[in-house]
Formats: C-alpha cells, sequence, structure tokens
C-alpha cells in the first residue's frame, strides 16, 4: 500500500512541478493545487496508516492499547489544508488582480510590461 501511495505522491508533485513551470499563472495554481494534495498524502505516509480505534484512554487504565489511530498526523493534515487552502486563495486572488490589471495570464507579457 505504502509502494502505491508513493507512486501517487511522485506523481502529484511531479504533475504539480510541470503545471508550475508553464508560461500560464492558471497553470501555476493547479500546480500549488496538486503540490497540496500530495503533501497531505506524504504526511500520511510519513506517519504510517493505521487503521485503528481513537487514541482515548479507556477509564481506569493509565495508558494506550494498540492499535490507535495516531492525532499528531490527524493534526498535521489539518494544518496543511488549511494552509494550502490559504495559499490557493491568495494566488487566485493575485491571479484574478492581474488578469483584470493586464488582460492575460502570460508571464512573457508580464515581464514585458515591468518597464
Amino acid at each position: 500500500m505504502n509502494i502505491i501511495l508513493s507512486l501517487v505522491i511522485g506523481g502529484l508533485y511531479g504533475a504539480g512541478l510541470f503545471m508550475m513551470l508553464r508560461r500560464s499563472i492558471t497553470k501555476l495554481l493547479f500546480g500549488l493545487i496538486l503540490w497540496g494534495h500530495g503533501s497531505n498524502l506524504l504526511i500520511f505516509v510519513a506517519c504510517g496508516l493505521v487503521r485503528g480505534a481513537p487514541p482515548l484512554i479507556p477509564e481506569g487504565q493509565t495508558t494506550l492499547e494498540p492499535p490507535y489511530a495516531d492525532p499528531v498526523a490527524q493534526a498535521l493534515i489539518l494544518t496543511a489544508i488549511v494552509i494550502s487552502f490559504a495559499v490557493v486563495a491568495f494566488t487566485a486572488v493575485l491571479l484574478y488582480r492581474i488578469y483584470r490589471t493586464i488582460g492575460t495570464d502570460d508571464i512573457d507579457q508580464l515581464r514585458a510590461s515591468d518597464s
């Protein structure tokens, strides 16, 4: 299972990088989205996938009994989702503003408008 997820993560990062290197800023936005999803899957694989009970200590015991889900991985994934959403939202607003100002999303024309 980890090998399949590793291939999917590599594919997401590769496709995201390919999209970010294109001439269109719109494709950059989609590349950022793919990178965000790849990062979420990477955290899942790095923390280990465990199908188990929630990490709650039963009454009368002092320790957890395995298998239990890792709460740190869940907190990291939630944080990564929020950060990814904020970056994508900021990039979308920036893309909209560039398109309204210049009338295109081609990076070569953005360089020509600097002078």
